[in-house]
């Protein structure tokens, strides 16, 4: 008997442990696990969280986001993307605190993918916190990344 009752303490403290954030501020748990100084990885559902929730206003952009972000959108099997990648890495490092980075997967993602007519990546989605996105299309160097945040989200000029 007293070995089915610390069974069942066992069992109801994993419960109540493990399902301590069921009914909570889902966007508050998205963007707890959101890291700055990074890039990082966004599904769908996470992209209507954080960024822009298009089947709750289809006509009209809101930015859900606290910063401007830049969002990548790649596919593993994709060259350039690859050799993009490591540019937005070194980016989000450089703009900790100031802009956050994301990637999202065409192939993974395909709704996000129609939704923003994705026909060639990488593309580089610039989200300032006010006004419309902006996207590019195809590899660029780092200083072409560097100058369109500044100007697109930052509203600093580069200095070249």
């Amino acid at each position: 008997m007293k070995k089915y009752s610390i069974i069942s303490a066992t069992f109801l403290i994993m419960v109540f442990t493990s399902c301590n954030s069921i009914g909570g501020n889902k966007s508050e748990s998205a963007s707890a696990d959101i890291k700055e100084g990074v890039v990082n990885q966004m599904s769908t559902e996470t992209f209507k969280k954080l960024v822009y929730n298009y089947q709750k206003n289809p006509n009209n952009w809101v930015y859900e986001g606290n910063q401007p972000c830049v969002i990548d959108f790649y596919a593993d099997w994709c060259r350039p993307c690859k050799m993009v990648s490591p540019i937005m890495e070194e980016l989000a490092k450089e703009y900790k605190g100031k802009v956050v980075f994301y990637r999202i997967n065409t192939d993974q993602e395909r709704e996000l993918s129609q939704t923003f007519n994705i026909s060639s990546i990488p593309a580089i989605l610039y989200v300032p916190k006010s006004g419309k996105p902006q996207m590019s299309v195809g590899l660029a160097s780092k200083e072409d990344y560097i100058q369109q945040i500044k100007t697109l989200l930052l509203q600093t000029t580069a200095i070249k």
